[in-house]
C-alpha cells in the first residue's frame, strides 16, 4: 500500500509530505482549493504523461516521491525482478522529476527506469478511478481475469493452460512432420536415385585419405620398379650383357690354334657370366618380393576419381560422403515410415485438443456460474446506491476455434443497462459520469477480496448525490477500506465522516508577494467536526451544523 507521498513544486504545492494510513482516507476542501493537484502529483509518480505546466511557477524541477509497502506475492515483484531491482523489506520508492524543458527522470529505489516501466509498475500499485480510459474495470480485456479471480477459478484456469500447451505442442509436431513429409515427397525420386548411387559407390570413412597415401607410395614404387626392369633388361634381354657375354665366349672358343691367353680370357668371361647370373637373379628376386601389381595404381586412381566426382556432385567433401549416404538413407527410411508417424501425430493432436476442449468447457461452465453470482452481488450493491432500476450482465460467450487460447475459449464482458427495457452495453458507453462511478464502486466492493491492486483512489465518486445515497456510498467505501487502502476526494459530509484519516486542502496566500500555495493538513477529531460542519452549512458554520457533524462522526 501507499505509505508516504512527497510533493515538491507541483502547481500550487510548494512542499508537502503526507503519511498515508491503511483503510479509508478522505480528502476534503472547497472547490478550487487544489484537491486535483494531489491526484496529478500521484499520477506523475505512477508514470502518467506530464508537461512543464505542472511545475510551480518560478520554481525548479517538480519532484514527486511515492513510497509503498509491497506485500508478498504482489504482481509488482515480477516486474521488479525483470528489471533487476531489489526492494529491501518490501519497501518501494517511486520518484519522478520533471524539468521546465519537459524532460524528466523516473526511478524506482533510486534505479533509473523508463516511464513506460514506471507506468506498468504503478498500474499494479494504485488504481485511480476517474481516469476512466485507464481503469482496469473499464477495459474488456481485463474482464475475463477479473471474473476468474472472483470465481476462484485459478486452478481450473491452470489446468486449461496446461492442456492448451500440450495441444499446441502436438499441433506443432504434426505440422513439422507434415512439412518434412511434403519436402521428402517432392524429392522422393531424386532421393531414391542418389541413395542407390551412393550405395553402389559404398564410400568408407577415411577412404579418400587412405587411397591418396597409397597412390603416392605406388607412384614412387613404380619409378623404382621401372629402374629395376630397365636394369634387368640391360642384363638379361636379347641384347643384354648376358647374351653378349655368351656370344663372346662362343666366338673365342672357335679361335684357331691353342693360345693360353685366350683360355685366360675365356675363364674371365665364364666368371663374368656367373656374376651376371647372380645379379640377374637378385633383380628378379627384388621384383618378385615387392608384390607389385601393374594394374593396382590404375584401380586406385579410378576409385579416387569416382569418390571425388561424387563429392563435387553433391557439394560436399569426399570425407563427408559416408555421412551423406547415411543421412539420405535415413531420410528415405523416414519417408517410408513418415505416413505411419504422421498418423500417430494426428491422433495425438486430436486427443490433446479433446482434452483441452474438455477442460475449457468445464471452465466455461464455472465462469457461467460465477458470472451469475457476480451479477447478483453487484445488483444487490446497486439498490442502496439509487441504481435499483439498473442491471449488470456478466456475459460469457464461447468463441470460434481461431480465438481459443491458454485462457480458454470464452469472451467475457461486463455490460450494463441503466433503464428498464434498455439493451445492455459497455460500461463507458452507457452510464453517465455519476452512474458510472457508482457502478464501478459497486463492482469494486464485490471484487475487493480478489483485487491485486492494493490502493484505490476515488475522485469525487459521490458527485451529484446526497442524503441516503451519499451514506450508502460512504458505507461501501468504508467496507472497501477493510480490504484495501482507499483514498477518496469528496464533497459529501457523510463520506468524509467515515474516513479513518482526514485531510483538508486549502489555498493560502503568504509572503511579501502574497504568493498563493496549496496546503494539505491532517485533521484532528475537533478539526474534522469543524470541516464536516462547513461541508454541511457552508461558510457560516452553525451550532446545528456542528451537532450534525458530531452525530456523523459518532
Amino acid at each position: 500500500m501507499l505509505t508516504r507521498l512527497g510533493i515538491r513544486d507541483v502547481v500550487l504545492i510548494d512542499r508537502l509530505d503526507l503519511e498515508v494510513a491503511p483503510g479509508l482516507s478522505v480528502l476534503t476542501g472547497e472547490t478550487g482549493a487544489g484537491k486535483s493537484i494531489l491526484l496529478d502529483a500521484l499520477g506523475l509518480a505512477l508514470g502518467a504523461r506530464a508537461d512543464s505546466s505542472l511545475i510551480r511557477h518560478g520554481a525548479g524541477p517538480a519532484i514527486v516521491t511515492a513510497e509503498f509497502d509491497l506485500p508478498d506475492g504482489h504482481p509488482g515483484w515480477a516486474l521488479l525482478r525483470e528489471q533487476g531491482i531489489e526492494a529491501e523489506d518490501g519497501q518501494l520508492i517511486l520518484r519522478r522529476t520533471l524539468g521546465m524543458d519537459g524532460r524528466g527522470r523516473a526511478s524506482v529505489n533510486d534505479q533509473s527506469v523508463s516511464v513506460g516501466f514506471l507506468r506498468s509498475l504503478g498500474a499494479s500499485l494504485v488504481e485511480i478511478q476517474g481516469q476512466f480510459d485507464q481503469h482496469a474495470l473499464m477495459d474488456p480485456a481485463n474482464h475475463r481475469a477479473i471474473l476468474d479471480q472472483f470465481g476462484g477459478l485459478l486452478d481450473s484456469l491452470g489446468g486449461v493452460r496446461a492442456a492448451y500447451r500440450l495441444w499446441q505442442a502436438a499441433r506443432d509436431a504434426r505440422q513439422a512432420a507434415e512439412a518434412a513429409l511434403d519436402r521428402a515427397r517432392s524429392q522422393e525420386e531424386y532421393l531414391r536415385h542418389v541413395v542407390a548411387e551412393l550405395k553402389q559407390l559404398a564410400p568408407e570413412p577415411g577412404e579418400e585419405s587412405e587411397l591418396a597415401d597409397r597412390r603416392a607410395r605406388l607412384q614412387n614404387r613404380a619409378k623404382l620398379l621401372s629402374t629395376l626392369q630397365s636394369a634387368l633388361s640391360d642384363l638379361a634381354g636379347e641384347s643384354g650383357a648376358e647374351a653378349r657375354l655368351l656370344a663372346a665366349s662362343r666366338t673365342l672358343s672357335r679361335a684357331p690354334g691353342a693360345d693360353p691367353a685366350i683360355d685366360t680370357v675365356l675363364a674371365a668371361l665364364e666368371r663374368a657370366s656367373t656374376e651376371l647370373a647372380e645379379a640377374t637373379d637378385g633383380l628378379e628376386a627384388l621384383l618378385r618380393a615387392d608384390g607389385w601389381s601393374e594394374g593396382e595404381l590404375e584401380r586406385i586412381e579410378d576409385r579416387l576419381f569416382a569418390l571425388r566426382a561424387a563429392a563435387r556432385k553433391h557439394q560436399v567433401t569426399a570425407e563427408a560422403l559416408p555421412g551423406l549416404a547415411e543421412k539420405l538413407a535415413s531420410d528415405l527410411a523416414a519417408l517410408d515410415a513418415g505416413e505411419d508417424r504422421l498418423k500417430h501425430l494426428i491422433a495425438e493432436e486430436r486427443q490433446t485438443r479433446a482434452a483441452y476442449l474438455e477442460a475449457a468447457t468445464a471452465l466455461s461452465a464455472f465462469r457461467q456460474e460465477a458470472a451469475g453470482r457476480l451479477a447478483a452481488a453487484v445488483t444487490a450493491e446497486l439498490v442502496p446506491l439509487k441504481l435499483d432500476k439498473a442491471r449488470i450482465e456478466v456475459q460469457v460467450e464461447p468463441q470460434a476455434e481461431g480465438f481459443w487460447g491458454p485462457e480458454g475459449r470464452d469472451k467475457v464482458a461486463f455490460l450494463i443497462a441503466t433503464n428498464p427495457g434498455a439493451a445492455p452495453g459497455p460500461l463507458a458507453k452507457v452510464a453517465s459520469g455519476g452512474e458510472l462511478s457508482r457502478f464501478l464502486l459497486a463492482l469494486k466492493v464485490v471484487l475487493a477480496g480478489t483485487s491485486p491492486v492494493p490502493t484505490l483512489v476515488f475522485d469525487e465518486v459521490d458527485s451529484g448525490i446526497g442524503g441516503a445515497v451519499a451514506a450508502a456510498v460512504g458505507d461501501r467505501l468504508k467496507r472497501l477500506g477493510d480490504h484495501l487502502q482507499v483514498l477518496v476526494i469528496t464533497h459529501s459530509p457523510q463520506v468524509a465522516a467515515l474516513g479513518g484519516q482526514h485531510w483538508r486542502v486549502q489555498k493560502r496566500a503568504g509572503g511579501a508577494e502574497g504568493r498563493v500555495t496549496t496546503t494539505i493538513d491532517t485533521l484532528s477529531r475537533d478539526e474534522r467536526r469543524e470541516e464536516i460542519a462547513r461541508m454541511l452549512s457552508g461558510a457560516d458554520i452553525t451550532d446545528e451544523a456542528r451537532a450534525a457533524a458530531a452525530r456523523l462522526l459518532g
